[in-house]
């Protein structure tokens, strides 16, 4: 009987896997009572507790991108689902949770090819490129992301996806290079919960051993990413970024100076537009006083970040 059991519940993963809920949730019904002990099938019923509402859900919605997006937003909640202390985690079991949530999201997705518009073109690309990343096809993924930068260049999300996708295939130059450029865009759009390289994953649980979360998070990646070394591979700013790099400096320093504004996030943010202002500096021989005087503004804008920066 256990050894029946044990073939149903492989049989139920790799439905699951393929992204048919609703058959390996039946498989698991047949199997339930038999093997109440086994912590494996505990799990995967907890996580079916989860998903079946969402899937009888989407199965009553005829837009597929709307589908795909249920999908994605719900694997976010999900993660928080599952890190509740009464669940022990099993891998094997959340692999195909995941396998089976980004492959029913690529399926509606992929029926939204064809769409004209550029900028829905970018987009449904962009979603093609995280589904084939969260199951494991990277240079499809690579693919998909990199023709949503040519579309639309320049969207910090598609950026630190295909960086993510980089450094999954153990490419970390190309990796650092587009993970400091997204962060750099906007780190407040990138979104945390669908990047999965070591790379970007020991960077964050390092931000977060300093005591930042929540929305500050992000915009503390670029700064600890250069102190730590992780963000080491730059580039030669265009003219017209470093006037733009300028004025945004300038903007935000005086939005520094209300009093009801959001310190949390300006600050960091303002170290990081100091560093990119730095080695534009550096890597263009330019007098020594231009950067000391941007030190001297790290220095009185957080005296911490500034000691470890020149350390």
């Amino acid at each position: 009987m256990q050894f029946q059991s044990e073939e149903k519940f492989r049989e139920c993963c790799q439905n699951l896997k393929n992204g048919d809920f609703l058959k390996a949730y039946d498989i698991l019904n047949s199997i339930i009572e038999a093997a109440l002990d086994n912590p494996q099938i505990e799990f995967a019923v907890n996580c079916f507790s989860f998903w079946m509402n969402i899937i009888h859900q989407i199965d009553r919605i005829e837009d597929c991108y709307e589908r795909g997006e249920i999908l994605l937003n719900e694997w976010h909640n999900f993660q928080a689902f599952i890190a509740k202390p009464k669940y022990k985690i099993d891998d094997f079991v959340l692999y195909n949770f995941k396998s089976g949530v980004f492959t029913l999201a690529l399926q509606n997705y992929e029926t939204l090819l064809n769409v004209q518009d550029f900028d829905q073109k970018a987009e449904i690309c962009r979603k093609l490129g995280l589904c084939y990343k969260k199951i494991g096809q990277y240079e499809t993924a690579k693919n998909c992301l990199s023709e949503s930068n040519r579309i639309k260049p320049g969207v910090a999300p598609v950026i630190a996806e295909l960086a993510d996708c980089f450094a999954l295939c153990g490419e970390d130059r190309q990796a650092k290079v587009l993970f400091r450029e997204a962060f750099f865009i906007d780190p407040q759009k990138v979104n945390m919960s669908f990047l999965d390289s070591e790379l970007i994953l020991c960077l964050v649980k390092k931000v977060e051993e300093k005591g930042i979360s929540g929305s500050s998070l992000q915009s503390w990646i670029p700064v600890y990413g250069q102190i730590f070394g992780v963000f080491t591979v730059k580039r030669q700013l265009r003219p017209q970024e470093v006037s733009k790099l300028k004025q945004e400096i300038y903007a935000e320093e005086n939005e520094l100076k209300d009093p009801g504004c959001n310190k949390e996030l300006i600050t960091p943010r303002l170290c990081n537009l100091y560093f990119w202002i730095i080695d534009h500096y550096a890597m263009n021989n330019e007098e020594n006083f231009r950067i000391n005087e941007i030190l001297q503004r790290i220095k009185i804008l957080d005296r911490g970040i500034y000691e470890l920066y020149v350390k």
